[in-house]
């Protein structure tokens, strides 16, 4: 590591908006994959919303960015292309549907499984898309995919 830079000049860096691409080609193509500061990343325009999340799904790593977006209980998500895994666009939430065995006439309801993807900040400015990663300190299940071994973007170098 340089001297001259400490470790908390480093996590200052982690957390500072990385340009990802232009507005108008991900409104076209409705998702995009970015590395920011060596995390990698999906970027989806959906319903006139950007929305930003670790690429890999906190379940098996299943690839996002080759998932379909289908609204469930009103809530748009991301459906992982390999085990169907749900998760909400907006909050990283996992969904799944249950029921209750013990009453016949009961229909099967969504619930959250809590957050387990994590889910990263996009602003436009002047026409650029720009994505900060998360500063949540809790520890979220697709941080395990998140770098490493699993990275799918490969790299120019």
């Amino acid at each position: 590591m340089d001297p001259g830079i400490s470790e908390q000049d480093d996590e200052k860096k982690k957390h500072t908006s990385v340009c990802v691409g232009r507005e108008d080609d991900i409104r076209k193509l409705e998702r995009m994959t970015a590395v920011v500061h060596d995390r990698e990343v999906v970027i989806f325009y959906h319903k006139g919303e950007y929305h930003a999340m670790d690429i890999r799904c906190y379940h098996a790593g299943g690839p996002l960015h080759l998932g379909e977006i289908e609204d469930f209980n009103g809530q748009s998500c991301i459906v992982c292309p390999w085990h169907k895994y749900k998760i909400t666009l907006a909050t990283g939430e996992g969904l799944y549907q249950s029921i209750n065995p013990k009453d016949p006439s009961a229909r099967p309801q969504w619930c959250s499984k809590g957050v387990k993807q994590r889910i990263h900040t996009v602003t436009v400015d002047n026409g650029n898309i720009y994505v900060t990663l998360s500063e949540e300190p809790f520890k979220c299940d697709s941080d395990f995919y998140a770098t490493g071994e699993f990275k799918v973007i490969q790299s120019s170098s």
